[in-house]
């Protein structure tokens, strides 16, 4: 055998056997909310990837982008107003803790004929009815019903969303980063940067933004970094084989 060919073979083994392994890529889903009540919101459409838009009931524009949205192979959420402890407004389609089942199930099947390929729930607010056992358990069985999944906003701390969706098998998870609470480039960017630590550090993580045009704006000079972290942009839905409800994050306000 050459010394060539002896030599060839030492660095194709070094290279197969040797060279470290690249990692399976973290994974990140990013959900847009509050989708429905300015023109402007029309703006979410033109962001790279797969990005989940969370479309409020009921709304003046919320149906049209969501259309547009399904149409371009994106994933639609219903942005289910919630009441909450601060006693905000909710709008079309809300659930209060006055409602009883048959209107909770009612106000849900309105707002699912409105967006019939809606892939399930997040709450809008709802840091007062999550915490409730009857009106969370009611949501959970018509969700179960629909075969929709819940994604907790988690505005409050004491939901119990999570375990009561896991109880009647509804498939759940929970965000975990919320990017513009205030609405600077530095801030968003840091966000951003605690959202990519949290999926390198769990394999996965979920953030809420919303529909802003300074939200819209770092996010097209934000999602194309992702790659040079190893961390891939993915929709919703392909997260749900994760285990559910990560508690590590702080609550950050409605």
């Amino acid at each position: 055998m050459s010394k060539f060919f002896i030599c060839l073979l030492f660095v194709l083994f070094s290279f197969i056997y040797l060279s470290p392994l690249q990692a399976a890529p973290a994974r990140v889903a990013i959900v847009i909310d509050d989708i429905g009540y300015r023109q402007t919101d029309q703006q979410v459409l033109s962001l790279p990837g797969a990005i989940t838009f969370s479309v409020l009931p009921s709304t003046p524009y919320g149906k049209t982008l969501a259309l547009a949205a399904n149409k371009n192979d994106r994933e639609v959420l219903l942005h289910i107003p919630m009441e909450a402890e601060n006693g905000k407004a909710l709008g079309p389609g809300a659930l209060t803790s006055k409602m009883t089942e048959a209107q909770i199930y009612a106000s849900l099947t309105a707002s699912l004929a409105e967006i019939p390929f809606a892939i399930g729930i997040n709450n809008h607010m709802g840091s007062h009815l999550t915490q409730l056992h009857k009106p969370m358990t009611w949501t959970m069985g018509f969700l179960k019903q629909h075969q929709l999944l819940f994604l907790d906003s988690k505005t409050s701390p004491l939901s119990k969303a999570g375990r009561i969706a896991k109880s009647l098998g509804v498939p759940v998870n929970r965000r975990h980063i919320f990017l513009d609470n205030q609405l600077t480039p530095a801030y968003i960017t840091e966000q951003f940067q605690r959202l990519v630590q949290h999926a390198k550090l769990q394999q996965f993580a979920i953030a809420i933004a919303h529909p802003h045009p300074e939200t819209i704006m770092a996010l097209k000079q934000l999602i194309p970094t992702l790659a040079k972290h190893n961390v891939q942009l993915v929709s919703l839905s392909s997260l749900y084989s994760e285990s559910s409800i990560i508690e590590a994050v702080a609550i950050t306000a409605e």
